[in-house]
């Protein structure tokens, strides 16, 4: 009888965060936080304006350092001197994309690239290829980003976030400054992207439905501390306090046709 064969190793980053709390000045973003993700897993962090969100997404990439505690990669701790070999493996996407305006679209997906020494070839390959995955029109390239709508902003900013193939991608209310027909869009192609890559996924969005489309595991997040961890039928059927039901209670829903 022959063994069964060892099972592949999970793609992505491990990402951790130790008893982590992160204060400016009087205010508290975090409070001895501790969370996990899984290499290749998809979360969703969720929660209102203030709640220490986009706190979370700093604190993993490097951009901030905990007051107390630690950040742990692959389960090492995070040091000033990995930040720039993490940022490398990671993508990053914000609100409304960050492309520069005086780039073409081609421009902006080039830049990592060109500092890790892709030739133009190269570059523009994989600028095609990504462009095919998020449905992009290739024409596209070659405009700034005043001459893109705000979905093929965003599309150029995912673009960018994948250009060097990371483990990992953190997005920060990737999709907010975009009109409904558009959103809705673009989160069926985000989900299809976040199957397909299959890397770790962090995205950070304040709305519980779109949450609840991308990821199965959600954390609501409240004036800095953790509330609940788990899935939408969690925090729906067994809401772990008075807040979790407020906040999913405060999802507004069409009205009933009279």
């Amino acid at each position: 009888m022959s063994a069964t064969p060892p099972a592949e190793p999970a793609s992505g980053i491990r990402f951790s965060i130790e008893r982590a709390s992160k204060h400016y000045g009087a205010t508290v973003a975090l409070e001895r936080i501790e969370l996990e993700f899984a290499a290749g897993s998809t979360s969703a962090l969720i929660g209102s304006s203030g709640s220490g969100k986009s706190t979370v997404l700093r604190l993993l990439l490097g951009l901030e350092r905990p007051d107390t505690g630690c950040v742990r990669i692959d389960g090492r701790v995070l040091e000033p001197a990995d930040v720039l070999a993490l940022r490398r493996r990671v993508g990053y996407v914000i609100q409304d994309g960050g492309l520069f305006p005086h780039l073409t679209a081609l421009g902006n997906l080039a830049l990592l690239p060109r500092y890790l020494g892709w030739d133009a070839d190269r570059i523009r390959q994989r600028a095609e290829s990504l462009a095919a995955l998020t449905h992009l029109p290739s024409d596209a390239l070659e405009r700034y980003p005043a001459e893109l709508s705000g979905g093929q902003r965003q599309r150029v900013a995912l673009m960018r976030g994948l250009m060097a193939d990371p483990d990992a991608l953190l997005l920060d209310e990737p999709l907010g400054a975009l009109d409904p027909i558009v959103r809705h869009e673009l989160q069926d192609e985000l989900k299809r992207v976040f199957d397909q890559l299959g890397k770790t996924v962090i995205v950070v969005t304040h709305d519980l439905a779109e949450a609840a489309w991308f990821a199965d595991r959600l954390v609501l997040l409240r004036r800095g501390a953790l509330v609940q961890d788990g899935s939408y039928a969690d925090l729906r059927d067994r809401p772990a306090d008075a807040f979790v039901r407020q906040f999913v209670q405060a999802q507004r829903s069409l009205p009933a046709s009279p």
